[in-house]
């Protein structure tokens, strides 16, 4: 068994996950999430801002802490879209490496993907043709696999943070720009028989749907919605000013600004795939990133 720290750079949100490893098995010490928009103004600029850099060295001083106070014996911080996107992305890790001591990664669109595969997979099996479908900030990561492994992973620029900077209260707008993507990148062969979602945007909706107060993992874990509920919901959120979008029961208010764009993403992916409903999942790339570190 290996205690391992696994910290995620996101787009949107900066995670932290404590556990003990043991072959295929993850079990979860500590986990905390903070949104800290670390890609504000990426799509636009091309550069990692001071302010959004500064509110993530904030939040790894109290997820360094928390690492040693658990002993892991391995850590791993991992960079993905917004980092991946920007001229000073790389310097930025340097500076995590130097000052937290983390050892980091910057993955490709790729490797994301085959993580967040190998999280969901992990513990439980899965059928053929199954779909996850991974919404975060910058990029949105589709993954076709079964018991065998993966067979079709692509990674799109069509995070929640990037479409609302890019479709400002449009969220037609934004969903026709999905559509256009997915026809033009994804061949008509492609068959998916279900799917599993994961990440922020689908456990908020999740949330929503379940009217909790606050996310709950092991409430929301292997939730299903129907994809009308998920269309329902979008309509919804849309017609909604963000300010009535935060005071919603159990919507964490720094998601208010994206959640729309991000509800629209899922739908799409569904629809496209002709899928009736979207299985959420707890485990995700953290669980991969985990497997890996030990």
């Amino acid at each position: 068994m290996t205690r391992v720290g696994v910290v995620d750079l996101g787009t949107n949100s900066t995670r932290l996950l404590v556990a003990d490893v043991e072959d295929s098995s993850v079990n979860e010490l500590d986990r905390r999430l903070e949104i800290t928009r670390l890609g504000e103004g990426v799509d636009a600029r091309g550069q990692l801002l001071p302010q959004a850099i500064a509110r993530v060295r904030n939040v790894l001083v109290d997820y360094r802490r928390t690492i040693e106070e658990l002993g892991a014996e391995r850590t791993l911080a991992f960079a993905t879209s917004a980092v991946r996107d920007a001229e000073n992305g790389e310097a930025f890790l340097g500076e995590v490496e130097w000052s937290y001591g983390f050892a980091t990664r910057l993955l490709s669109g790729h490797e994301e993907a085959l993580l967040t595969f190998r999280g969901v997979a992990a513990g439980r099996d899965l059928t053929d043709g199954t779909l996850v479908v991974d919404v975060g900030g910058g990029s949105t990561e589709l993954i076709l696999g079964g018991p065998d492994g993966v067979s079709f992973h692509e990674s799109f620029d069509l995070g929640c943070v990037r479409l609302s900077e890019r479709f400002p209260s449009d969220p037609d707008r934004a969903a026709a720009h999905v559509r256009v993507v997915l026809d033009q990148e994804l061949s008509g062969n492609l068959e998916a028989r279900s799917a599993i979602g994961v990440a922020g945007t689908v456990t908020q909706l999740a949330t929503l749907d379940l009217e909790l107060e606050q996310e709950e993992p092991e409430l929301v874990h292997g939730h299903r919605m129907p994809a009308e509920t998920i269309a329902t919901q979008v309509k919804r959120l849309a017609a909604m000013p963000v300010d009535e979008i935060r005071r919603l029961r159990g919507m964490h208010p720094e998601r208010a600004p994206v959640i729309v764009a991000g509800a629209v993403v899922v739908r799409e992916v569904l629809f496209h795939f002709g899928l009736a409903e979207l299985e959420v999942s707890e485990r995700d790339i953290m669980h991969g990133a985990a497997l890996a570190a030990a």
